[in-house]
């Protein structure tokens, strides 16, 4: 009776064991903020690579990267509590017990669940590997491998039914290769070896080794979300105070436009005229001369800089010159020490929070290429991004810009087709335009820029509004032969849409930013008009 109660126990403790082992992630400390790390060995880049946390070296040195959204860190304080904590992890991974014992050969449409995989010998993972969490988003999947492991060109971890890359990691005993094209998942720790990941690899996750080079070539590569990884809000934002209601302002210097140009905002300078602009395009005030109002938003202009000028910065972006090229950003305040050129598209990541906020400070002037575009993806609103430029600013032809701009002691010239969704201003320099859309965003009452506009009948949102715009009838209208015509400044009209339900998704996506004026007609006669922004 004993002796079955002892292996009974026995049992049992192995069950537990097993069960806690792969139901716990390692605690990886402050590895887990780095995307590249080493403790021995060189950290090296060709191609243009997008990466999205800290990178460096304990022993060794990084070098070929251009702007990366993260910290350089090689031979200082973090890099060597990262080699700390990265061993530590490494060990964890190590004395986990194994709960099965897949092939070599990984992937080809296989499945797993959760649990701890153990191969003992090289690795390969060939076509698509599925890692199916079945409905556990705390469900942990480790791959213990004793030897080199390599991914064949186009290779795809995938997520399924809950399953998150944070809880996903690779143990390996020797040379990591991930090869062209491949989408992984998950933290990669290569004991005593190298890492190399080839053009077109994109990882949600990390490449780290406790010894071993780490060599990346035009890749994408982020830390990954959630398992209680911090979220990121970014610095708190200026309070605007009266420049909220402007969109184009300098406080000491002529402001000018040539063209057609559209505005939603007050228009002035306070030291100067403001000229060139059409009334019949603007939904603000113009102010042709100073008075009371661009006093006051001149010296709010100037708080708003010396609050954005004070502002410690987490990330410097090493390489001003090359901003931009895909360039990926997420919620911090941004430091580029030098003249800049935003060439191509740079994306500010809100990762899912509506609140989060960017603060970019140049120390140089800001020039772009033509067709430049800033992109605001997974949440980040224009209104919570924010630009301070020590010297002048040039956007040209045709560019994209979001946030609230401010030059200090620069002029600004706005090419023609530029739009900025936000504030263009300085401090003092002259500011001209030529035929662009610039449109703040919400927060002004007095230009009536709400997110909803509302009646008896309808309620239209949002306000302004970017690819989509909603329509909501009082459940007492009766919506037969109702429709919506929506028209440009200039009285031409650009859409015309008929209602069947009482509540709407209009597609507008192909409508250009710009102010428009809408009728909504029911039976023949007008029932609703008003004025919507298009960002």
């Amino acid at each position: 009776m004993k002796t079955i109660l002892s292996k009974f126990t026995i049992l049992f403790s192995v069950i537990l064991l097993q069960l806690h082992s792969f139901g716990q992630t390692p605690n990886l400390g402050t590895s887990a903020d780095f995307v590249l790390f080493t403790s021995v060995g060189a950290v090296t880049n060709t191609g243009i690579t997008q990466l999205t946390g800290n990178v460096g070296s304990n022993s060794g040195s990084s070098t070929g990267f251009g702007n990366v959204d993260g910290v350089m860190h090689d031979g200082d304080g973090t890099s060597a509590q990262c080699g700390a904590d990265l061993l530590i992890a490494y060990n964890q991974l190590n004395n986990a017990i194994p709960n099965f014992f897949p092939s070599p050969l990984l992937g080809n449409g296989q499945t797993l669940v959760a649990g701890i995989y153990s191969i003992p010998s090289v690795a390969t993972l060939n076509l698509d590997l599925t890692l199916n969490a079945q409905g556990n988003p705390n469900a942990v999947f480790i791959f213990q491998i004793d030897g080199a492991f390599a991914a064949n060109s186009n290779s795809e971890i995938k997520l399924l039914n809950g399953a998150k890359a944070c809880n996903v990691f690779w143990k390996v005993e020797g040379l990591v290769s991930i090869a062209t094209g491949t989408i992984m998942k998950g933290t990669i720790i290569a004991n005593n070896a190298a890492i190399i990941m080839n053009t077109g690899v994109k990882l949600e996750g990390r490449a780290l080794s406790t010894s071993g080079a780490v060599s990346v070539d035009g890749v994408e590569s982020h830390t990954p979300l959630g398992c209680n990884s911090p979220i990121l809000n970014g610095p708190t934002a200026p309070n605007l105070k009266t420049t909220v209601c402007y969109a184009i302002f300098s406080a000491d210097g002529a402001v000018t436009n040539d063209g057609v140009t559209t505005v939603a905002g007050d228009i002035g300078t306070n030291v100067g005229l403001t000229t060139g602009f059409n009334a019949v395009n603007v939904n603000g005030t113009i102010h042709p001369i100073s008075d009371t109002s661009t006093a006051q938003t001149a010296a709010d202009l100037n708080e708003v800089y010396n609050y954005l000028n004070v502002l410690p910065h987490d990330i410097e972006l090493l390489y001003p010159a090359q901003f931009g090229s895909n360039l990926t950003l997420t919620p911090h305040t941004y430091l580029l020490n030098a003249a800049t050129v935003l060439t191509n598209t740079v994306y500010l990541n809100g990762q899912g929070n509506p609140n989060s906020v960017f603060v970019i400070k140049i120390n140089g002037a800001l020039s772009t290429s033509t067709y430049a575009k800033v992109l605001l993806i997974n949440g980040v609103q224009a209104k919570n991004v924010y630009w301070k430029i020590e010297g002048a600013i040039l956007i040209s032809d045709y560019s994209q810009f979001k946030g609230t701009i401010i030059a200090n002691n620069g002029a600004v010239d706005l090419k023609t087709g530029v739009q900025v969704d936000g504030r263009v201003f300085t401090t003092t320099g002259a500011l001209s335009t030529s035929a662009v859309t610039v449109m703040i965003t919400p927060g002004c009452s007095s230009l009536g820029i709400n997110s909803f506009v509302a009646s008896q009948n309808a309620t239209i949102y949002p306000n302004p509004f970017n690819s989509i715009l909603h329509v909501e009838f009082q459940d007492t209208f009766n919506i037969n032969n109702t429709f919506i015509i929506l028209y440009d400044v200039l009285g031409k009209e650009v859409k015309k849409e008929s209602f069947t339900t009482k509540s709407t998704i209009l597609e507008m996506s192909k409508i250009n930013s710009g102010i428009y004026f809408y009728k909504i007609i029911s039976n023949d006669k007008i029932i609703q008009t008003g004025k919507l922004i298009a960002q």
